[in-house]
């Protein structure tokens, strides 16, 4: 998948910061490792990348990215094994889905052999920071910004691809209560809601703090025509427990394709519990709490793999969920992390040695 034909260029940094950092106390994104992979867009092509040591960016204030919100980014790990191994989970569904993703948004696809090379001498480079032991990763953030000075309102004509990574733990939210939505919307039929594009997020901020300000951690949201219809939590892919059968929504152009969330639904099938890909609505899901057959629900993402909620609000209405021995949650987190740790067999070819 790399090719070590392509040329970069790598400036070591002089003395690591990695001596500085508690990895039994990491704020989540908040410590960044020695190095960053870089490469810009000119002239109608991708210029030669370049490995450098971590560092802010001087970029002018007219930057399109300002003006415009072209960006899009995606969300990884790295895993290191007991043998030292290092592994990354589905990497080829993160670049696929990033030039996705750079399409809805006139950005130039980035060529993947370039991606998968610069990737991996970043990791190499970087080895010390991925820690051994499960819930241990090396959070990688690929991204990609407008960088042409200007402001008329159109798509720019330079770019900058970069990769940075932050050392990561075992990601634990405590008791998570959420909202479902009904005045606010994630996203539209037509709109930019599959992409990983910036502004999707940025637009969540101000629903989820009034949320936070009732108590609730996060918003599942509902559909933008009449919000009967359940969609996605915050930042994650949503999916339900309604007796033994698993429910979550099928992907659309207002839902992301999420990485974790295939994950679950292929590990759902291999373990033959049911699992139903189909528009969920809110009158289902609180008739199904009312009668006790709404066992759990939980979010699927990179970050937290599987985040369980234990309650929820919806037209003043509150619901909470039973505490399960043998919930689902804990039960895929743990055939999951199995696999991306190099723990237990890999079916379906998912890990990717680096």
């Amino acid at each position: 998948m790399s090719d070590h034909s392509i040329d970069i260029k790598i400036s070591k940094a002089s003395k690591s910061k990695i001596e500085s950092v508690d990895f039994n106390n990491l704020d989540f994104g908040k410590v960044f490792t020695d190095h960053m992979f870089v490469c810009d867009y000119k002239n109608g092509a991708w210029q030669t990348p370049e490995i450098t040591p971590y560092q802010p960016l001087t970029i002018a204030p007219s930057a399109r990215v300002f003006h415009y919100g072209q960006a899009v980014f995606e969300g990884m790990k790295a895993f290191k094994d007991e043998q030292d191994q290092i592994w990354m989970f589905r990497p080829e569904d993160n670049h696929d889905r990033i030039n996705k993703s750079s399409v809805r948004m006139a950005i130039p696809e980035f060529p993947k052999d370039v991606f998968f090379e610069g990737l991996t001498q970043l990791l190499h480079l970087e080895k010390d920071w991925i820690q051994k032991g499960k819930g241990n990763s090396l959070y990688i953030r690929p991204f990609v910004i407008a960088t042409e000075e200007a402001i008329s309102a159109s798509p720019a004509n330079t770019y900058k691809f970069m990769i940075i990574c932050s050392p990561a733990q075992s990601y634990y939210a405590g008791e998570v209560r959420v909202l479902f939505a009904e005045e606010f919307s994630r996203a539209a039929d037509g709109g930019v809601g599959f992409a990983k594009a910036a502004g999707n997020y940025g637009a969540q901020f101000y629903p989820t703090s009034l949320a936070n300000k009732k108590g609730y951690q996060q918003i599942i949201w509902t559909d933008a025509s009449t919000h009967e219809y359940l969609e996605e939590a915050g930042t994650m892919n949503i999916f339900f427990r309604v007796g033994d059968t698993l429910l979550t929504t099928p992907t659309s152009d207002r839902i992301l394709d999420g990485i974790t969330r295939k994950s679950l639904i292929q590990l759902a099938e291999d373990t033959n519990i049911d699992v139903e890909i189909r528009q969920i609505s809110v009158a289902e899901i609180k008739e199904a709490a009312r009668k006790g057959e709404l066992k759990e629900i939980f979010g699927a993402g990179t970050a937290a793999v599987i985040n369980p909620i234990s309650g929820f609000e919806h037209a003043g209405e509150k619901f909470e969920l039973p505490k399960l021995d043998d919930s689902y949650a804990t039960f895929f987190k743990e055939k999951l992390l199995n696999i991306q740790y190099n723990i237990s067999e890999d079916p379906h070819g998912w890990r990717f040695r680096v």
